[in-house]
């Protein structure tokens, strides 16, 4: 009997079972003459930084089989361990092409109801709503429930889009294409978050972030882990390093190397880039513009922000993509604040002024359009414009 527990494509229980098959009937090797191969799927479900508990008391096993005799049988053996500590209620049994899917499906449903989540928060930015009031509100109905319902720069590790691109290729190979756009949407909302993101932190800091010194506190892609795969941190650094930025991290276990690797992968040398993995998070964000939450550790909410605004370029700004921190607080102290879905109606307006400013700053090619009056007059009136959409955001210099 031959068990897979690790997440795979659906049907790979019935490759390994022809390998399996036709090695045993190798011309010239009768020892397994004979031999009736049982695969049995059994995903585990177990999630970074909980393993352990995960295992201990699951939620749910699977165990997936063929219906032939030496199936159902292999079934009841991997069963029977299973009931030495997990009730005989938690563990399902299904098909082993059932268990197989089921797996792929309950990570492409977990990080749907993440997009589901960040998508709302895109129209609570723009309309004013408060993103966790709306997660708790739709929580609460218990159809719904609360879990995965935090919005922020995005979700990461290795396997929520490893399996959701699995799902789509299995979707597409059965020509279910419009099925395969609609699970494919979920990274492109994932993406778009992170870049959203991003977009917001060099609007804020009027248009431009070349040569300023952005904080990333946090760079695993979730608190309680020292895993950076797929991380919207290293998302988010490439995009501002892009722009010029020099990028100071910092996470209490992500390492050095892995840091790099995972910059590496994503087209960066740490090397050559303007980059830093600073010692502690007040190391990264002492002279920073701006301080950027990434991960969720919740000892970032209980730094001393006092001391980190003191040390910090002025004016500082606090871009929390993870919602963990207290921006009322925050901007008690000084900080400008910006959180993931928060109402930010100004910041819209902020925008759209900002862009009216670069626009009036930049000569037509009319020649008539092109006087330096002109110019001048259209620039002031786009600065008043800008003052009176956001009068609470700190202006550009007029030169």
């Amino acid at each position: 009997m031959v068990v897979e527990k690790s997440t795979v494509p659906v049907k790979t229980a019935e490759t390994i079972r022809k390998v399996l098959l036709a090695a045993s009937s190798r011309e010239g090797d009768s020892s397994d003459a004979g031999a009736v191969w049982c695969v049995l799927s059994s995903p585990e479900f177990l999630a970074e930084g909980t393993a352990i508990s995960d295992l201990v008391s699951p939620a749910r096993v699977l165990v997936g089989g063929d219906d032939t005799p030496s199936g159902r049988a292999g079934v009841r053996i991997l069963a029977a361990l299973y009931t030495a500590w997990i009730p005989v209620e938690r563990i399902l049994t299904t098909s082993t092409w059932s268990s197989e899917l089921s797996k792929l499906a309950a990570n492409a449903f977990l990080a749907q109801r993440i997009s589901s989540i960040n998508a709302m928060s895109a129209l609570c930015e723009a309309s004013g709503a408060d993103v966790d009031e709306v997660a708790k509100a739709v929580g609460s109905d218990p159809r719904v429930g609360p879990h995965f319902l935090k919005a922020s720069v995005g979700f990461g590790g290795s396997c929520f889009k490893k399996d959701i691109l699995n799902l789509v290729w299995l979707f597409r190979s059965y020509g279910l294409d419009s099925q395969a756009d609609y699970w494919e949407g979920v990274i492109k909302i994932n993406d778009l978050q992170t870049r959203r993101f991003t977009d917001s932190i060099v609007a804020r800091l009027f248009g431009s972030v070349s040569g300023k010194r952005i904080a990333i506190l946090g760079y695993a892609f979730k608190a309680g882990t020292g895993d950076a795969r797929e991380s919207p941190a290293t998302a988010v650094a490439q995009q501002l390093l892009a722009e010029r930025a020099f990028v100071a991290v910092f996470d209490p276990k992500v390492t050095t190397a892995t840091i790099a690797n995972e910059l590496a992968s994503a087209g960066v040398s740490v090397a050559e880039a303007a980059v830093e993995v600073s010692s502690d998070a007040y190391a990264a964000a002492k002279g920073a513009h701006a301080i950027v939450i990434a991960t969720d550790w919740p000892e970032f909410a209980s730094l001393d922000w006092r001391s980190i605004f003191d040390a910090c370029a002025k004016p500082a700004f606090v871009f929390d993509g993870r919602n963990i921190l207290d921006l009322a607080a925050l901007r008690h102290i000084g900080f400008e604040c910006v959180g993931i879905g928060k109402p930010a109606a100004k910041l819209q307006a902020y925008m759209a002024a900002h862009e009216a400013v670069r626009a009036a700053a930049t000569p037509p090619s009319s020649p008539r359009a092109s006087s330096t009056k002109g110019v001048k007059e259209s620039f002031e009136t786009a600065l008043a414009a800008l003052s009176a959409a956001a009068p609470d955001i700190p202006q550009p210099p007029r030169s």
